[in-house]
């Protein structure tokens, strides 16, 4: 996992809802770069996200989709 602050600038849809003009919009957002390829891909693929965190190595990160599911990743187990 990535360095807490280490972010890739993605365009991803701002729903509606939360968006300050009622308006779904585009806008650049810092995502960890650990996992923002895999970010892009799912909005890539109609499969939009509203907030994710890829738990800089203290825990699980995940992905909130818009549907209002998450996806978990998983933290490597220490196999030392």
């Amino acid at each position: 996992m990535c360095k807490w602050g280490t972010d890739t600038l993605l365009w991803v849809l701002i729903p509606a809802e939360l968006s300050h003009t009622g308006e779904a919009f585009w806008a650049k957002r810092g995502i960890d770069a650990c996992i923002a390829d895999l970010v892009q891909a799912l909005n890539d693929a109609g499969i939009y996200t509203s907030n994710s965190c890829c738990g800089h190595g203290k825990g699980d990160g995940s992905i909130m989709l818009h549907d209002g599911r998450e996806l978990i990743i998983k933290t490597p187990k220490n196999t030392e």
